[in-house]
């Protein structure tokens, strides 16, 4: 299509996204899809192409089969990346224009994040900081902006700029940004791209900007990543663009009132620095014919050329210090990633043995199943993890600032030692009765903090091999997924709860949620981040999909493995099995106020066991009553017990617990939380009551009437076994993960045997 036959849709976008391409076929059709993918949908996708010779035309042309917002325009003879994108400018529509490469990838929320922030600041130009990685994974993912520019915004002038622009300068080069540009502003001035330069084409113009009275602001979030690969064209200096690029400096720099001492002062930097990597670029070039007069003579008149020889000297001595880069071999079996930040050592806590439950049902297929912690946050305070068995269903396992050493992932931050044997002083006093609160607080709920950048550039490194499928553990981790650079992964999060609705219900009760606040609408946004959301009841599922319409939702209750008959045990024996989130410490600690009394009253003998991290959350023990902590294996202690309760007055989504006593035969008494969303299945198998003397009448009735725990026990399991299968509960998860992550779904995938052999990047 000529640029004279381009034909846009009336809605006019907010952003122009310009893309040159020249024989870019390798990674085309991710960048693409990486573009489709904002959260900002107003927006236009101009590929101008090059005159490509590869399959990059076919690519461009089955995304816009699919998608209105992309257009093609396609060049008859190859003019350089500067003339593609003023090809593109020429007909680009939005308020902004946003610059970007045919081999990169950028986050969903770039584009709205950056909008928003300019139009809130004043700017003419922002950008953002460069995750920049390596497609062949030679080298770890990094950053740009480093020290003071990595931390918060800054704005640009003119002479920052170009001392930010100089060769071998200690600061960030600022020129390989990827800005957005006020598309009215270029539009008043005329500012194009100089189409004699095939290298810092971007550089030029944003100078002309600057120099015009534009407003620059950098934000330091990374949004835009980066790749490198051997086709890239960014650092390829040579002799010739060296010289364009003196040219284009000399003939801006022209225009300017020399008297200026100031901005003629950075003028003369950039023109030295330009003068220094010419003539290094020249004893190289010596130094490889050995010409070695030549040579002497460029060190001699340019001795900071013969400085810069430290560069490949050090990157020599580290291929020799590190050895060869390993060949990667790509795996033969789809590989799926669980993304998570709770502590996951095993099948000690509900949300943990579901998520467990859930990999090993995708494990039985031909599949590898990976885990990639990515903060060390997962730790809590405490400087170690003991991974249990149960872990092995994973190849490989991994929390960011741990080392392995058998079973036992240890910190390497020597902080936490110090305040893990804080804490256990803390709670053997709490345990002991002399204080009546916890003195050091506990460490925040790790699954609901933000990713940091050394988060963000742990899962780039370690997630992309092993990320056909990716899955979030809770909706707070998708926002995991685009740091995997993969946007031919399909995805799916575990929602585990409705946590928008938890704030109103522990206000009810007046207690706080050990996890976040959030709303309904920051819920749903974080949910949509994913292809497929697994809840685990049906009533999470319609609230879901009434509000996040065109994803998929999978229900996925937890399964259950019942025994065969009802296990009534033992007289005066009540058992309580929980972790220590928020709505388990409430719900036993009213029992133990409000019910426990009561029961003891009418049952003198009767003795509460208490299971679980809970029990370090509670204070000391009432009569009766009995912290056991964590137990690996609880077949013993369902045996024995008369009575199971759940005493929850905040809904939980999980009802792990429950499902599990039933299976286990065993008489409960819940309330109409414990149900919530099981409650049209399971409200005959479970003893309802929600007030304190109902509770503990029930559970004193049951501790001295066998037959009707026997009978209560028996319904439990018929539901169980109807409904609670692990065929019932997880076949359409299994399918999802299985089907998608082997399949080729996506544009990508039809021509993943184009390779390319030049492509650009400025």
């Amino acid at each position: 299509m000529r640029v004279d036959d381009y034909r846009a849709p009336p809605e006019a976008p907010v952003v122009s996204i310009i893309m040159a391409n020249y024989n870019g076929a390798a990674y085309l059709a991710d960048a693409i899809t990486s573009a489709r993918k904002q959260s900002l949908s107003a927006i236009e996708l101009i590929v101008s192409d090059d005159a490509s010779t590869d399959a990059s035309v076919a690519i461009a042309e089955a995304a816009i089969a699919v998608d209105s917002r992309i257009r093609l325009i396609q060049s008859a003879a190859n003019g350089g990346p500067s003339a593609a994108r003023n090809r593109a400018l020429a007909v680009a529509r939005g308020r902004w224009i946003a610059v970007m490469d045919s081999d990169d990838l950028m986050h969903p929320d770039r584009l709205v994040k950056l909008v928003e922030s300019a139009e809130r600041d004043g700017a003419d130009i922002v950008a953002d900081d460069l995750l920049r990685f390596a497609a062949d994974d030679s080298l770890p993912p990094s950053t740009l902006l480093f020290g003071r520019w990595g931390r918060r915004p800054f704005w640009v002038d003119l002479p920052v700029y170009v001392r930010l622009n100089c060769f071998y300068g200690g600061g960030p080069v600022l020129g390989y940004l990827k800005p957005l540009f006020r598309s009215s502003f270029i539009e008043k001035f005329s500012i194009r791209y100089d189409e004699a330069l095939r290298m810092a084409e971007d550089y030029h113009l944003v100078l002309e900007m600057l120099s015009s009275g534009a407003k620059m602001r950098v934000y330091p979030h990374l949004l835009y990543f980066y790749r490198g690969h051997r086709a890239s064209t960014s650092h390829r200096l040579n002799e010739e663009v060296l010289l364009a690029l003196k040219e284009a400096d000399q003939k801006f720099w022209s225009r300017f009132d020399q008297a200026d001492l100031k901005l003629m002062a950075t003028a003369n930097v950039r023109a030295g620095s330009i003068e220094t990597a010419l003539q290094y670029e020249r004893l190289l070039g010596a130094m490889r014919g050995r010409a070695w007069v030549k040579a002497v003579a460029i060190a001699y008149m340019r001795p900071q050329a013969l400085i810069l020889l430290r560069l490949p000297i050090a990157v020599r001595l580290r291929r020799i210090w590190s050895g060869p880069t390993p060949r990667v071999q790509k795996p033969t079996r789809p590989q799926v990633c669980v993304l998570s930040r709770q502590r996951v050592v095993g099948r000690t806590n509900g949300s943990s043995t579901y998520l467990l439950d859930l990999v090993q049902a995708i494990g039985t297929r031909e599949v590898d199943v990976h885990f990639i912690a990515p903060s060390p946050s997962t730790l809590g305070r405490w400087p170690y993890l003991r991974l249990l068995e149960d872990l092995s269903i994973f190849r490989s396992f991994r929390v960011r600032g741990t080392w392995r050493w058998g079973r036992l992932l240890v910190s390497m931050d020597p902080r936490r030692f110090f305040l893990g044997a804080l804490g256990v002083v803390d709670r053997i006093l709490m345990r002991a009765g002399l204080t009546k609160r916890r003195h050091f607080k506990r460490a925040p709920y790790a699954i609901a903090e933000p990713l940091t950048r050394t988060d963000q550039l742990f899962i780039a490194q370690h997630a992309p091999a092993i990320g056909d499928f990716l899955i979030a553990d809770y909706c707070f981790l998708t926002e995991c997924f685009p740091y995997v650079l993969r946007p031919d992964a399909r995805t799916a999060v575990v929602m585990h709860d409705r946590f928008s609705g938890r704030t109103d219900q522990f206000g009810a009760v007046g207690g706080s949620d050990s996890v976040a606040s959030l709303s309904e609408g920051e819920e749903c946004r974080r949910l949509a981040m994913a292809d497929s959301i697994i809840a685990i009841q049906a009533e999470e599922g319609d609230w879901v999909r009434q509000r996040v319409p065109d994803r998929n939702v999978i229900i996925a209750p937890m399964a259950a493995y019942p025994v065969k008959s009802p296990q009534t045990g033992r007289d005066d024996i009540v058992l309580f099995v929980g972790s220590s989130a928020a709505p388990n410490v409430d719900g036993i600690t009213w029992f133990l106020e409000a019910c426990w009394p009561m029961i003891r009253e009418r049952r003198p003998d009767a003795v509460l066991k208490v299971v679980g991290s809970v029990c370090g959350a509670l204070g000391p023990a009432p009569n009766g009553v009995m912290f056991l902590g964590f137990i690996e294996d609880l077949g013993a202690l369902y045996t024995e017990a008369g009575v199971v309760i759940s005493p929850l007055r905040v809904g939980s989504g999980l009802k792990i617990k429950l499902i599990e006593a039933l299976g286990q035969g065993k008489a409960l008494v819940g309330t109409s939380k414990t149900l919530q969303g099981v409650q049209n299945l399971l409200a005959s198998s479970v003893r309802i009551e929600n007030t304190a003397e109902g509770f503990a009448v029930a559970v004193a009735t049951l501790l001295g009437n066998v037959a009707a725990r026997s009978e209560l026990a028996a319904r439990g399991l018929e539901v169980v076994a109807r409904h609670f299968s692990a065929e019932a509960c997880y076949s359409e998860f299994v399918n999802e993960v299985i089907f998608t992550s082997s399949g080729a779904t996506s544009i990508r995938d039809h021509h993943a045997y184009w390779t390319n052999t030049k492509g650009y990047k400025d």
